[in-house]
């Protein structure tokens, strides 16, 4: 009985499966492909995940700002009506992160209450710290921290929150009376928001200027107008920012 053999040698390295000779499996190089399209993704998710956190961690002080500003100005609330809307609904949402949280790490209902209670205690907690706390290294000079807390308190709790993202930041001036203007030499402004107005409540300050990055002082005035605010730079008996609210019947 005659035995038959095939030789394949002729094919250019072909083997009977239909590959070739020394070649990976076509799997391994879309394994490859697809590894390397991970890897360029995770700058992309990075980068997201940054966006996202910092979106979280900022709503809170919009709320309570803007929407302390927003009540006060188109809805006419008063001061501690906007104030207190604001603050309720920036105490609900930082409960609302910590049930979420709390849900997300497997806690049973009861803690999760409990963490959500404590969590929108703080926001409460921090809004009365704001009203009448500014760290002296803050303020210019004594007088100026005595009369921060004749500033509106809208004005404050911004202040308050600039200072957190920026500890260097330095009030110059708040309160103002006709004789301050005299001292310093410059005219009398009627209209000047450093006076006590018709609410009981100074409506500026004066933020320094001098011996910081202009970016950042670019950025903390666009914050503030963001905010609500107006904001100006003034350059009358040194270069500062001025920031003040406007009054409820200006709209």
């Amino acid at each position: 009985m005659s035995h038959l053999h095939i030789d394949y040698s002729g094919l250019g390295g072909s083997t009977p499966g239909g590959g070739t000779s020394g070649s990976a499996p076509s799997g391994g190089t879309g394994r490859s492909r697809g590894d390397g399209g991970a890897g360029r993704s995770v700058p992309a998710r990075l980068l997201r995940g940054l966006a996202t956190a910092a979106t979280l961690a900022l709503l809170p002080f919009i709320i309570l700002i803007r929407g302390g500003v927003f009540a006060y100005d188109a809805w006419g609330l008063g001061t501690w009506p906007s104030l207190s809307l604001a603050g309720i609904a920036t105490a609900l949402l930082l409960g609302a992160y910590a049930w979420i949280l709390a849900r997300r790490i497997g806690t049973g209902p009861r803690l999760g209450r409990l963490v959500a209670r404590a969590s929108a205690g703080v926001g409460i907690a921090y809004v009365a710290w704001a009203l009448v706390f500014v760290a002296a290294g803050n303020v210019k000079s004594p007088d100026v921290r005595a009369e921060y807390v004749s500033v509106h308190p809208l004005l404050r709790i911004a202040a308050s929150a600039l200072i957190l993202v920026d500890p260097g930041a330095v009030i110059t001036d708040a309160g103002r009376t006709r004789e301050d203007y005299r001292r310093m030499g410059l005219p009398q402004a009627e209209a000047s928001l450093h006076f006590e107005q018709s609410t009981g409540w100074v409506h500026a300050l004066d933020l320094r200027t001098t011996g910081r990055p202009e970016w950042r002082n670019r950025a903390v005035a666009f914050g503030f107008r963001a905010m609500g605010f107006r904001s100006l730079r003034h350059v009358g008996t040194a270069d500062h920012l001025h920031l003040s609210l406007g009054l409820p019947s200006e709209g």
